[in-house]
């Protein structure tokens, strides 16, 4: 019997990249001979990312329809074609048994494809509101693995397996002992309650402008410890707000000012999470999916710039089951600050959202995915 030969298509964030290594590496794990190709869309980060986890990619010239009208919309139809004719090629090349779609408009004209030619195909859909791609190719893919309950409104219900997103290796609670290194790491004072504001690794605008607002009119002198990541895009107006606040000093790639530790990008999540009573962050679906492995109380403050509002979808879900709570982006300036006062004064209230939340981890999800995908070929 010749080796499995499966395809993954999709990428254009590392929301969907990320997920589809995880993928790969448990079905490489499940059947070491396997042979895997990745396709994604040229110029997309993960034409570097998946080459560097050692894996072989195929782009696309597809490109995503912009909101705005502009005159790149224009050449849309044109690449879709080019990369419907291309999709082509690569399956008479590599002749997969089947293909795996994880999301973005890259993984269209592949599956489109793969679907005509009668080979399986599995979608991977990490939110709960599902995104037009997954919901167009949907319609004719052999498995639908989801993250979330109630996705029958989007797709066909025997089809549909609840698999979680897949995480990082190695993501659980943390121990004492962990959190005592993540404190050290962050240079906190262990008497002190810690919240970590994290808005992705370029940064979040509406957290950047809460907490320079906050620390201007505080000093930095809070009643509770926070560690910040402000993004790289956002350093020189950081940099600034630092050099105004007296007694800032740094350390260990460190801005300090009494109560605040902040930096562009946080090297150690796993430290940062150790240390924090309770996180702040946006509401993806692969963030959502780890702070549920780690079971860590949360306030989702939802990206309003996301397609069909779904970093919404994912936070009320887990809000339905009092496993987070959720401060609206618009209400953000007034609320969000003083809400995680409140909650890290209210120790009860943190080991319910804690339980709750972790109660809907499923660490295994990658591998529960990649039993699926061999499942297809096998049966």
């Amino acid at each position: 019997m010749r080796q499995h030969r499966i395809i993954i298509s999709g990428g254009g964030t590392g929301g969907h990249i990320f997920p589809a290594l995880s993928i790969a590496d448990a079905v490489r794990k499940a059947d070491p001979s396997a042979e895997i190709l990745f396709v994604g869309a040229e110029g997309k980060m993960e034409m570097e990312k998946v080459p560097a986890a050692g894996y072989r990619i195929i782009g696309l010239p597809v490109a995503g329809l912009q909101r705005r009208i502009t005159a790149a919309n224009l050449s849309i139809p044109f690449k879709v074609l080019r990369s419907l004719r291309k999709a082509s090629e690569i399956i008479r090349t590599f002749r997969p048994d089947a293909v795996v779609g994880v999301g973005g408009y890259a993984s269209a004209p592949m599956l489109w494809k793969a679907q005509s030619k009668g080979i399986p195909t599995l979608i991977q859909e990490q939110n709960s509101y599902a995104g037009l791609t997954n919901r167009t190719v949907g319609r004719k893919a052999r498995r639908i693995c989801t993250a979330y309950e109630g996705m029958e409104k989007f797709f066909p219900a025997d089809r549909i397996v609840l698999t979680g997103n897949p995480i990082r290796d190695n993501i659980r609670p943390y121990t004492i002992e962990e959190k005592a290194q993540g404190q050290r790491f962050f240079h906190l004072d262990p008497s002190l309650p810690t919240v970590l504001i994290v808005g992705g690794s370029g940064g979040c605008g509406t957290f950047n402008s809460v907490m320079s607002s906050a620390c201007r009119a505080t000093g930095g002198a809070f009643p509770y410890q926070i560690v910040w990541q402000s993004g790289k895009g956002y350093r020189t107006s950081v940099s600034e707000l630092f050099g105004s606040l007296e007694g800032t000093t740094e350390e260990d790639g460190l801005r300090i000012c009494r109560n605040v530790r902040n930096c562009d990008f946080i090297t150690r999540m796993d430290m940062a999470f150790a240390a924090a009573d309770i996180v702040v962050s946006r509401a993806g679906a692969g963030t959502i999916s780890e702070l549920c492995a780690i079971g860590k109380a949360t306030i989702f403050v939802p990206s309003p710039n996301v397609a069909e509002d779904h970093q919404t979808h994912n936070a009320e879900a887990l809000v339905e089951k009092n496993a987070a709570l959720m401060v609206r982006d618009c209400d953000a300036a007034a609320e969000l600050l003083r809400q995680a006062g409140e909650l890290l004064n209210d120790r009860d209230r943190i080991q319910m959202l804690e339980q709750n939340i972790l109660s809907l981890a499923r660490p295994d999800a990658a591998r529960d995915i990649a039993a699926e995908v061999l499942k297809l070929i096998d049966n």
